[in-house]
């Protein structure tokens, strides 16, 4: 295990210097935010970005934007940052015994006894209903799929101990928000949706890759299974499988939303957008190096930048249509 990495006042290493947390929070609440995550934004980007995409080419099949639009992206932004903080709340209650072992997470609230595990169970458990309030505001058909999205979340965790690939599963929970919000706007499902999600599953299995090269090598000596230890020295040809394969699914996705629904129209700029998000993940791909720590971090964290540039591309779509 490599040498901790000290940090001032328990801030955990992957978290952003002067990061809001560490400056505004009451010093009571800082344990908490840090369980949640709320210190190191980015996975909050990365779940609700997927959410943003499926009611952008939902609107898009459709051609009926609507007011409510606007409360269901409001809504799920809302949701993102709860759920997210539930889902890493259970993560760390779960991994605290895993934690201890590697200088990356040794600082988490849970193993440096700044909250109990109890107090943590009721924090997750806070976050999780605040988010069902929100989903309730949905449509029925939403809502199942917002109850069935605990499933993934729960099962996560757990996956690192037991296959190579628990980055299937983080994407699983990750782009859940794709068929959420596809159908809180549509009222059902579509095939041009789950071609998405699998899409997205594809994003989320190249980005998690990057990041898990962080940890390779205390997960190699306590045991957990990773894409990154998988793959090893041939992450890089696997990372450009990831990439084809996502930007391959989206278009389709694309295709099978607009085409049938005589909205060729609309096509330009959605493909434009993910090509372009395509050249940005080629771009992180070429700056990819297994053993720059601080480098896998900041690949990492890119990503909310290569998500968003097919929301811009989509937002563009509607607001021309």
């Amino acid at each position: 295990m490599r040498e901790p990495i000290p940090t001032p006042e328990h801030r955990v290493p992957d978290a952003a210097p002067g990061n809001w947390v560490d400056r505004c929070a009451p010093p009571a609440a800082r344990p908490y935010l840090r369980l949640s995550r709320a210190d190191r934004p980015i996975g909050t980007w990365l779940l609700l970005i997927p959410c943003w995409w499926g009611l952008a080419l939902a609107i898009l099949h459709t051609s009926e934007p609507r007011i409510a639009d606007l409360w269901i992206g409001i809504g799920c932004a809302i949701g993102a940052w709860l759920m997210r903080g539930a889902g890493c709340t259970w993560n760390d209650i779960t991994d605290r015994d895993l934690d201890r072992q590697v200088s990356r997470t040794a600082s988490r609230p849970i193993v440096s006894n700044q909250v109990s595990v109890q107090q943590a169970l009721f924090w997750m458990v806070a976050q999780a209903a605040a988010a069902f309030l929100i989903l309730l505001t949905f449509n029925k058909v939403a809502i199942v799929l917002g109850i069935l999205s605990l499933f993934p979340v729960l099962i996560y965790p757990f996956a690192k101990r037991f296959t190579w690939w628990p980055q299937v599963f983080l994407g699983i929970a990750f782009n859940w928000g794709i068929l959420l919000a596809w159908t809180a706007h549509a009222g059902e499902l579509h095939f041009a949706a789950l071609v998405l999600y699998a899409s997205g599953i594809c994003w989320t299995l190249f980005y998690d890759t990057i990041y898990a090269h962080q940890d390779a090598n205390d997960d190699e000596l306590i045991g957990i299974k990773s894409t990154a230890r998988l793959f090893g020295n041939r992450s890089s040809i696997w990372l450009w499988r990831f990439v084809l394969a996502t930007v391959a699914l989206m278009i389709f996705s694309i295709l099978l939303a607009l085409l049938p629904a005589d909205r060729w129209e609309f096509l330009a700029l959605p493909l434009l957008g993910v090509l372009a998000m395509g050249t940005h993940l080629i771009w992180q791909l070429h700056r990819f190096d297994s053993h720059d720590i601080t480098g896998l971090l900041h690949l990492f964290r890119s990503n909310r930048d290569a998500g968003l540039i097919l929301v811009v591309f989509f937002c563009f779509a509607i607001f021309f249509r």
